[in-house]
């Protein structure tokens, strides 16, 4: 929902209701993930999408629905083996939708909710999906403080608690509760979708192929640092598609600077005395990817450095070297769709091959 957000509280901000639609379940090869979302507000206008295409008509007329009536709705739309042109998922899924209707009465913490999206701070919100409690019902939640109800007390406190907890994991789910808040009780069904800051992408090495790693990167939802020592190269101007760009020794920068299990490096500086203090320090720390540029024979020299620099080989295991994906890639832009390739497989558990010479599930959770 990340992405409409703006146009959601544009409509807000000038209290026009709306219809919001939001995948909550998944099941099989469903063509987005819980979270996706779609709204339909004044003259019909429609914004994001909740299957790619094959439902959105449906989920149209039903977010007009909520709106005229107030009554939030959770639909289920799958494949029709009887009728392949019905309404339904002609990839063979299925997905749990619930429309509800937004406005200022409805969701008093819209507003607040779409401001600290927009700024980067976490937030999770809690809504109700199904069960005794008022479906539709939101409670927001931000580390300190929150705002809403989901119609009791002992039920907005388990959930507060849990949101919490997956606000931290940066995760989106459905949980299962008790009318008011019993954890081995299942009659009410909450959907928590957490907003955590985008992950960062540290690049260092501002180079042609740093600039295409950049764009992207930020594509793909990252919030992209590049950094070199040499300021002549290191500019706004050469890497527009950077949130920031950092003048300083690469090592030194990173040392000073935070990351987490999402983080995603990427080493493009192709010199020995930026590389070796610069893996040296990366190899230590959090991170969903490490990645170096350089041949078959610069990987192994600078293997070799970074253990007679004390690195060990555990630490050495977690370096994806030379980077990215066998794609034969020969530009920067080709290089980075590389690059790309293989943090997207890290990330799912991909193997980079072919579908076409695989066998089974198309998804790692299963999906056909």
């Amino acid at each position: 929902m990340r992405d409409i957000l703006p146009v959601l509280e544009r409509w807000y901000a000038a209290r026009v209701p709306f219809g919001l639609a939001t995948v909550v379940s998944v099941s099989r090869s469903a063509p987005r993930d819980p979270g996706a979302a779609m709204a339909v507000g004044p003259d019909d206008e429609v914004v994001g999408s909740v299957s790619g295409g094959c439902v959105e008509g449906a989920v149209f007329e039903l977010a007009r629905q909520v709106v005229a009536d107030g009554e939030a709705r959770l639909e289920t739309f799958g494949y029709s083996d009887e009728d392949a042109f019905a309404v339904g998922l002609t990839c063979g899924g299925e997905i749990g939708v619930l429309v509800r209707p937004v406005t200022w009465e409805s969701d008093p913490a819209f507003g607040a909710v779409a401001a600290s999206v927009a700024f980067g701070e976490p937030v999770t919100v809690a809504t109700v999906v199904d069960g005794p409690a008022p479906r539709g019902a939101v409670l927001a939640v931000w580390p300190q403080t929150v705002a809403g109800s989901l119609g009791s007390s002992g039920l907005d406190a388990a959930v507060t608690a849990d949101a919490r907890g997956e606000l931290a994991l940066g995760s989106t789910g459905l949980r299962h509760y008790g009318p008011r808040g019993e954890r081995r009780e299942d009659s009410v069904t909450v959907f928590l979708q957490s907003f955590a800051p985008p992950p960062r992408m540290l690049v260092f090495g501002a180079i042609d192929y740093a600039a295409a790693v950049a764009r992207i990167g930020s594509f793909l939802g990252y919030r992209v640092t590049v950094c070199d020592a040499r300021p002549v190269f290191a500019t706004p101007k050469r890497f527009p598609d950077a949130v920031e760009v950092v003048v300083d020794w690469p090592h030194r920068y990173l040392h000073g600077t935070d990351t987490d299990e999402r983080t995603v490096i990427c080493v493009l500086t192709h010199d020995p005395k930026f590389d070796v203090p610069l893996l040296r320090e990366a190899l230590v720390r959090p991170a969903a990817y490490i990645g170096a540029m350089g041949s078959r024979r610069t990987h192994h020299e600078r293997l070799e450095r970074l253990r007679e620099a004390g690195v060990t080989e555990e630490e050495l295991a977690r370096l994806r070297s030379p980077i990215g994906l066998d794609l034969g890639a020969r530009t920067p832009e080709e290089v980075a769709v590389s690059v790309a390739a293989e943090i997207v497989a890290l990330r799912w558990g991909g193997t980079g091959a072919p579908l076409t010479a695989t066998t089974g599930a198309i998804h790692a959770n299963g999906s056909a």
